[in-house]
């Protein structure tokens, strides 16, 4: 299946097609230099069958994990950039999940004032989200994508067939993200969570196909991109306190939503779906820790956060929350958190 991204002064496609990675010049002008970006725990033999199909290749690899989007690594890619004589006219292709793309986009979209760059993920999170909508970033500190800007792919190649490297866990933290979109968007598709056998080939599409159509009507995030963010505020909070080496992103996301979800049947409903897919329960985590985080989110202006919260599924309402609201939603949380255990 073919998408395309519409903007006002540019598109590109979305390639969602098992067995694609073994024709990328369908997308990709791999008659020029590129350089592969990856991470140092991506299987090889998806970097050497992208690599056999480009005349001129270099590869650049990262330690593998959220520590590596980071200046120090930015500055290494760019050095390695500069020392294999990339040029304007060449391209960099990002092989990896959202760690990868948000890195290796943001390299691109500052060496040289920008350079074409490709997207292939290969994590469920990474194909569902962060591959499409031109999110580039690095991190400072504990402060996520605090330091970034918005650079549109040239073209974005998903094959389903490459998830088949991931654990069970990643998979399912990736899936959040695209429960996350039937929340907000399409009753149909958290439906397809309930069902016995989750088709995964079809949750990527629908929820890609989602995330398309809002990035068509706001790119960089002035009005309607901001429901995206649904479980974001806290659950990076919950990142950034309690680290990735105990909990994944989609994971701190799902945590995240249930604080907005304002039916207690829907809720109910989402919480056999987090049952489902095996997810950690929200830790007893310190409210004045997790405000420390929120109140440096680059989500918020001044006093005020915008908040998504959903009471109906594929349905969302926008409110200008400020700090001690948000901070009543974690005291009540961490209240029905105890009595649920």
């Amino acid at each position: 299946m073919k998408l395309i991204v519409d903007l006002k002064d540019r598109q590109y496609p979305i390639w969602i097609e098992r067995k694609a990675l073994y024709h990328i010049d369908e997308i990709i002008n791999t008659h020029r230099k590129i350089a592969i970006i990856h991470d140092d725990a991506i299987p090889s033999k998806w970097i050497e069958i992208v690599k056999e199909q480009c005349e001129n290749c270099v590869i650049f690899s990262f330690p593998e994990g959220e520590n590596s989007k980071c200046f120090e690594q930015y500055q290494y890619l760019l050095q390695q950039c500069i020392d294999h004589h990339l040029s304007r006219k060449d391209a960099i292709i990002a092989i990896g999940g959202g760690v990868t793309g948000d890195l290796a986009g943001f390299v691109a979209s500052t060496y040289m004032r920008g350079i074409d760059f490709y997207n292939i993920p290969t994590t469920i999170l990474s194909q569902v989200d962060s591959s499409v909508g031109g999110k580039v970033a690095i991190d400072m500190g504990s402060y996520k994508n605090i330091v970034g800007s918005f650079y549109q792919p040239k073209g974005v190649l998903i094959d389903p067939d490459v998830l088949s490297t991931l654990s069970i866990r990643q998979q399912h933290n990736g899936l959040v993200e695209a429960l996350k979109m039937g929340l907000i968007l399409d009753e149909n598709l958290v439906c397809e969570f309930e069902k016995e056998q989750l088709d995964i080939e079809a949750i990527i599409t629908r929820s890609i196909d989602l995330k398309r159509q809002v990035v068509q009507e706001d790119e960089k995030e002035n009005s309607l991109r901001k429901i995206l963010n649904f479980g974001h505020t806290i659950g990076h909070a919950i990142e950034g306190a309690y680290g990735l080496d105990t909990y994944y992103h989609g994971e701190c996301v799902a945590m995240g939503m249930l604080f907005f979800i304002e039916d207690k049947e829907l809720k109910n409903r989402v919480l056999k779906i987090y049952d489902k897919l095996s997810l950690p329960a929200v830790p007893d985590y310190d409210v004045d820790t997790l405000m420390e985080f929120i109140s440096h989110d680059k989500k918020g202006t001044q006093n005020v956060i915008s908040i998504i919260s959903v009471a109906k599924a594929g349905s969302y309402s926008i409110e200008e929350m400020n700090y001690e609201q948000i901070r009543l939603k974690l005291l009540r949380g961490a209240y029905e958190e105890s009595n649920r255990k």
